[in-house]
Parts: C-alpha cells; sequence; structure tokens
C-alpha cells in the first residue's frame, strides 16, 4: 500500500506508527511546557518511585488520542497500575488476550524529570497477540524520536540505527538502574554494578531504562541491564534494538516477551560475556536452583 504520511520510511499500513509517534510527540511537547511547573509530588511505592500529576496527565493525552483511532484496541499505561511488583505482573497477565495491546510509560524517568535532569522519555509500545510490532521513544530533551517498526528497521531522526560494534566487555560503554524496589532488586542490581565494573569501560546509570534501552538501539552505549522492570519500561526499546539488530532477553537468555522483568539488551556482541558474568556474581535476579 502506498504511504501518504510524510516519514523518511514506510509506515503500517494501519497508521500505527504514525499514532504513535503523534501521541509521544503531542506528549513531548505537553510535558516540557510542564516542567518546573507541577505542583504535587507523590511517592508512589518507595521514596525513591516518583510520581507527578503530569505523569498522570501525559498517559491521559496518550490513551486519549490513541484510543480516539483505534477504540478497539486495549492500553496498558503505567498510571493505570497499582504500585509495586506483584500489580504490575498482575496488569499485565489480565491484558494477555488483547489482540492489540498498547503499553505506555507517560514519563520514563520522573525523577530525573522532577529535578529538571534532562535524561527522561515517553515510550510507546504496540504489541499484535503479544509480541511488540511498533516502538517508539521521544525524548523531548533532545527532540529524538526513536522509532522501529517490527521488520522494517529502527530509525532516530529518521536515519537507520545500528548496534555499536564493540566485541569485549572491556571495550564497552554499558548502562544500568538503581532500582525502585529498594529491599529486593536493588541490591542484586548493585551487586552486578560492582562486579562489571572493573570489566568494562565504564557504566552510565542515569535513570531512564527506555532512553537507555534507545541508546543501545543507536549504538551510544553496547549494553544494558536491570533487575525487576516492567513491560512499559522495555518494550519500545526492546523492538528498537532487535530492529538495529541486537539482542534482548532476560539475564538467563530466555528470549524477550512481554513478562519479562530482569532484563538484558546487548549489542549481540557482548550479550554471553554479560550474561556469564552476572550469572557469576548471582546479579540476574533469578535464584539458582
Amino acid at each position: 500500500m502506498g504511504n501518504e504520511e510524510n516519514e523518511p520510511y514506510k509506515v503500517g499500513t494501519k497508521s500505527f506508527t504514525v499514532a504513535a509517534i503523534n501521541a509521544a510527540a503531542k506528549a513531548g511537547e505537553w510535558i516540557q511546557s510542564k516542567l518546573g511547573a507541577f505542583t504535587n509530588l507523590d511517592l508512589k511505592y518507595s521514596p525513591h518511585d516518583l510520581v507527578t500529576e503530569v505523569d498522570k496527565g501525559s498517559e491521559a493525552l496518550i490513551r486519549n488520542l490513541i484510543l480516539t483511532h483505534f477504540p478497539q484496541h486495549s492500553f496498558l499505561g503505567e498510571e493505570g497500575v497499582e504500585p509495586g511488583p506483584a500489580a504490575s505482573v498482575q496488569a499485565l497477565e489480565n491484558m494477555s488476550e488483547a489482540e492489540y495491546l498498547w503499553i505506555v510509560d507517560p514519563i520514563d524517568g520522573t525523577t530525573n524529570y522532577v529535578h529538571g535532569f534532562p535524561f527522561y522519555t515517553i515510550s510507546i509500545a504496540l504489541a499484535h497477540n503479544g509480541e511488540v510490532i511498533v516502538g517508539v521513544v521521544y525524548d523531548p530533551s533532545r527532540d529524538e524520536l526513536f522509532v522501529a517498526e517490527k521488520g522494517k528497521g529502527a530509525y532516530v531522526r529518521g536515519k537507520r540505527m545500528n548496534v555499536a560494534k564493540e566485541t569485549k566487555l572491556i571495550d564497552s560503554l554499558l548502562a544500568s538502574g538503581f532500582p525502585a524496589d529498594r529491599n529486593v532488586s536493588l541490591p542484586i542490581n548493585l551487586a552486578g554494578v560492582q562486579a562489571l565494573a572493573p570489566k568494562v569501560r565504564n557504566i552510565r546509570i542515569a535513570g531512564s531504562a527506555a532512553l537507555h534501552l534507545a541508546y543501545v538501539a543507536a549504538g551510544r552505549l553496547s549494553g544494558f541491564w536491570e533487575i525487576g522492570l516492567n513491560s512499559w519500561d522495555i518494550a519500545a526499546g526492546a523492538l528498537l534494538i532487535q530492529e538495529a539488530g541486537g539482542l534482548v532477553t532476560d539475564t538467563r537468555g530466555t528470549p524477550y516477551s512481554l513478562m519479562v522483568r530482569n532484563v538484558l539488551a546487548t549489542n549481540g556482541h557482548i550479550h554471553q560475556e554479560l550474561m556469564g558474568e552476572l550469572a557469576l556474581c548471582e546479579a540476574t535476579g533469578f535464584t539458582s536452583k
């Protein structure tokens, strides 16, 4: 079918990608307009897991834009789910039968947003029968749009992305996170950071899993891992990486699915080495049986 949209590459026949791009751009413009101007700041899951009315407003804006075009689709947004890992898993299971499911993080990196630290993003993914087919990550601070459609490659600012070329951990720049779950996930992730720091070029922990994943797709990072993430943190970024030639699994090497919470995403070349190191220091987030 012909493409009537003025995009640098062909979009899907039902314009799912155009709808995702449009929603991300409008939400990005809106949250930038609210930067430093919000009035309420709430604790979500822990003192380190923040939510503002801007998160909620961004999600409502995205939901309305998406469902206006595709009212029959299902919608899973971070702010519509109760805090905590169990609720996140349950929310995804409740949506498991959906043919088309939009998975949205209205601001990934809310703590950064609250502090005016310009590393936060909007993440929008569309899954068809459980498989991600569209992924959009939009960084409004830099006006960088990362977009992928299954089978059609991944792009930033309209240019094709390719993962980094490093083949060894020692040459690699990695990223990870400090999970909001301070009791279980954080100590595990810290063990991984401590073990890996001497064995890689360096590690960055900038506070937005979705944007870190986009950076892996763009070749700016060789890999990313984190324990205890949610589907809306990972879904769009995972497709970006896969379409840019990289590899996304859980920390044990199981292929990516929407249920993955302990994620390992790399350029593919360093995947086995990184996975081995995480297993060695017991930082996979899985208990050995």
